[in-house]
């Protein structure tokens, strides 16, 4: 089973970047997906980011089995809204995960801000996405070292892993902390090699980011000089387990 890991629907307001329905579907049928989570767009307003996790929500209903939400509001809402918002996602829409990014909504990761969304998501038990790289100085994945410390049972997922400028920071992390998976999408096949034999293919993670991007992450996986064992985790095997998708895990 080759589950998506990362993926986007919606009119970005940061990257400028518009993805379709039809583009997640597209990518799919093309590259054998099987299951694609996805996270809106990244937007600042209450209004816009409800639009989009209910628009995830109906893509997840006309689809059973394909497709799974990540909840994506900006943390920096206040009067309680952001709280009401992922609670919303996790209990009434059936999403499986919350999405943090650091640059994109100006989070300090280590900040009031970032350790509110990590302390909820614990007491939820629900995995946190934490975008890293691209978006100094809050991508740093070192940044994300005082939750997965604070928060030893919450899976944390460094999405991208550091993006190859900060892979060693990305890996050094997941050495300190069992909590804490790489999502290895903008990321050299040697590093994933490298990273399978040190840390477990079970801690790495397939994701495209981008539907035009997912068959060269695949191929990249598949081409990195894996077993077939290891692919077989990172393809679908370790995103199944930490956010507790795919066939027989309450797929809607």
């Amino acid at each position: 089973m080759i589950i998506d890991a990362h993926a986007h629907l919606g009119l970005d307001e940061v990257f400028d970047e518009d993805f379709t329905e039809a583009d997640l579907l597209e990518s799919q049928a093309r590259n054998g997906i099987d299951l694609t989570l996805v996270q809106p767009a990244i937007t600042h307003e209450l209004g816009t980011v409800r639009r989009y996790h209910d628009a995830i929500a109906d893509l997840a209903a006309r689809h059973p089995g394909r497709f799974r939400g990540i909840a994506n509001p900006n943390p920096h809402l206040g009067g309680g809204a952001w709280e009401a918002e992922v609670r919303r996602c996790l209990t009434e829409l059936g999403f499986v995960g919350v999405k943090l990014h650091p640059a994109a909504h100006a989070v300090n990761p280590a900040g009031r801000a970032g350790r509110r969304v990590f302390a909820l998501c614990a007491a939820l038990q629900v995995p946190v996405i934490v975008h890293t790289g691209t978006g100094l100085p809050w991508s740093a994945p070192s940044l994300l070292a005082p939750a997965a410390k604070a928060n030893p049972g919450l899976p944390i997922v460094v999405a991208h892993a550091g993006m190859m400028v900060l892979a060693g920071e990305a890996a050094r992390l997941a050495s300190d902390f069992p909590n804490v998976y790489l999502e290895v999408s903008w990321t050299g096949g040697f590093a994933v090699r490298r990273w399978a034999r040190k840390h477990g293919a079970r801690r790495l993670l397939f994701g495209s980011d981008y539907p035009d991007n997912a068959a060269t992450e695949l191929a990249k996986v598949r081409t990195a000089g894996l077993t077939d064992e290891e692919i077989e985790w990172i393809l679908g095997g370790t995103a199944a387990s930490v956010f507790g998708v795919g066939p027989g895990r309450g797929s809607p």
